[in-house]
């Protein structure tokens, strides 16, 4: 049997294990542009966990354990990878609930709901992957026929299964067989086994390799969010706490409704077992009596908020922490709409604002955003509905799991590129209903075609390609298309190739690397190739990666 003390090292040794790995794990992406960040993914995620998990006491029991560690690699997932392990765990904490220690037939079950959960939040699960890894292992574990207290005994199963399922990925995905490898995000798991492997078998944790340049700040802010928001005090006390639901089924929206009329700013956040709460009210007492319909009552906190205010109009004004831009604005019920986009480079930002987007997330390719700073921009976007513009396939499913989180409805248009964005904001119509605007949104985002150009960060020979290290490569809508040595004819020769006969519009976007003389031979070579007919613009987007992003409608 394993208490949680041991559950608690047992991660904290797997994230350091992934860290200390997550270049080689990068290296393992086959996809030649400079996007292999699979190892830094998964373990910046589990590293969100880490940190949490760091705080708890030693006689923490396995459910709490589980418990913390899911809900910060939720909020922490970064990138498709990062997100399916944060379900992983998720499930794992699920088969945990409520358990003070675990043996090894329920670190089986709890294994098996969490690869449940995995292939459950994929549409299409391809198998040679992490998923496959996953499932794989947890068969392993469910015909274990040892002592049914062991963990040791059982985690050596869990991670042998995970070892001889990443070996086969080759034959599953051609693709990897082609290149030599095994499936990054695979290899990222086994690597968070083998870190959980050192302490279930008795060790000591492994060690992380390098020393934190600066300490990242806990995903669980201590400053009171909601108190940044600048606005008349209407009530007096600022009331903070934790419900531990007693019904897991109850949704907090009764409690939300009887907060709303006895206060303001409320914010009523529901996730699984738990019912976060923040009301400015002048009757504290009545908000906790009310909460304690629900369950026990835990982190309770209660201020003067007249008392302080002076102290909070310094904090609001004070200028924003690097890493934390979006402070938080309460819903305003005149505001239908609101919208987030994640996006890289000022001036393609800028191209976000200006067509009414309200917070822009840093982020794209090579720096997926985590879900909670997605999160934190949607919760700083003072609408009713909030849409977000993920612009990257790697970045959708981090996007999605805000729906659950936020303290907003929110809706998530499966954007894959800028231009993608672009075209769905255009598209907007504040007269039209939600759902109608979502299908005309992504109409015309489906519209679109896409092209990029980027370096080759790796030989590779990829999708009938010989990709030399360096040489630039060109991406139409997403696929390889071919590699060139001249970004002028690159630029010319992608274009032609996304035109059709009724093609009325293109956008050329050039990144950070690209000098305006560049940019002026671009956009002079492309116009004389294309028919007069046709409107095109060259805009500065300052994005890192991507020498040109162009848009071809």
């Amino acid at each position: 049997m394993i208490n949680g003390k041991i559950l608690r090292d047992a991660i904290i040794s797997g994230a350091n294990n992934i860290a200390n790995h997550r270049h080689q794990v990068d290296a393992l992406n086959v996809f030649p542009v400079p996007d292999g960040d699979t190892g830094t993914n998964m373990g910046m995620t589990i590293s969100a966990a880490k940190r949490e998990l760091e705080r708890l006491r030693d006689d923490a029991t396995v459910a709490q354990v589980s418990k913390v560690a899911a809900s910060a690699l939720l909020r922490g997932a970064r990138g498709n990878s990062g997100v399916i392990l944060s379900l992983l765990f998720r499930g794992f904490s699920k088969g945990l609930a409520g358990k003070q220690e675990a043996g090894a037939r329920e670190i089986s079950d709890a294994l098996a709901l969490g690869v449940e959960s995995a292939y459950k939040a994929v549409m299409k699960p391809t198998e040679g992957t992490m998923l496959t890894v996953a499932r794989i292992a947890s068969a392993r574990a469910s015909a274990y026929d040892g002592d049914p207290e062991d963990v040791a005994a059982i985690w050596k199963v869990i991670l042998e299964g995970a070892r001889e399922s990443l070996a086969q990925t080759p034959d599953l995905l051609p693709v990897l067989k082609k290149a030599g490898v095994v499936d990054a995000g695979g290899q990222g798991l086994v690597c968070i086994f083998e870190g959980m492997d050192a302490v279930f078998s008795g060790g000591a944790m492994v060690p992380p390799q390098e020393e934190e340049g600066k300490k990242e700040e806990s995903i669980y802010p201590d400053r009171n969010a909601a108190g940044e928001y600048e606005g008349e005090i209407t009530y007096g006390y600022c009331t903070e706490f934790i419900v531990l639901k007693k019904d897991k089924g109850e949704d907090g929206l009764s409690l939300r409704a009887y907060l709303e009329s006895i206060g303001d700013c409320v914010v009523v956040v529901d996730d699984e077992e738990i019912i976060k709460c923040h009301v400015h009210t002048d009757n504290p007492g009545n908000a906790l009596q009310s909460a304690l319909a629900l369950g026990q009552l835990t982190k309770i906190k209660i201020e003067n908020m007249r008392e302080q205010h002076a102290a909070q109009q310094q904090e609001a004004a004070a200028p924003k922490e690097e890493g934390d831009p979006f402070p938080y604005a309460p819903v305003d019920e005149d505001t239908p709409y609101g919208f987030v986009a994640v996006a890289a480079g000022e001036g393609v930002k800028q191209l976000f604002l200006d067509l009414g987007v309200n917070q822009v997330v840093s982020g794209g390719q090579t720096m997926n955003p985590s879900t909670d700073e997605i999160l934190r921009a949607i919760q700083a976007t003072p609408a009713k509905t909030v849409i977000v513009l993920p612009n990257n396939k790697n970045i959708i499913m981090a996007a999605e799991q805000t729906i659950s989180l936020a303290d907003r409805k929110v809706k998530v248009l499966p954007t894959r590129t800028i231009p993608q964005g672009l075209s769905a904001m255009l598209a907007f119509d504040p007269e039209k209903a939600t759902e109608e605007n979502l299908i005309a949104m992504g109409k015309a985002a489906d519209k679109v075609g896409t092209g990029s150009v980027t370096f080759a960060a790796r030989d590779s020979d990829y999708d009938g390609h010989h990709i030399k290290e360096g040489e630039l490569l060109a991406l139409e809508n997403g696929r390889v298309a071919f590699t060139d040595k001249d970004l002028v004819h690159a630029a010319v020769k992608l274009t032609r190739s996304l035109m059709k006969k009724d093609t009325s519009f293109i956008t050329i976007i050039y990144g950070e690397d690209v000098s305006p003389e560049q940019a002026a031979q671009v956009e002079e070579a492309v116009r004389d190739r294309v028919p007069d007919s046709v409107e095109l613009v060259a805009i500065p987007g300052g994005q890192p990666v991507y020498y040109l992003l162009i848009s071809v409608e």
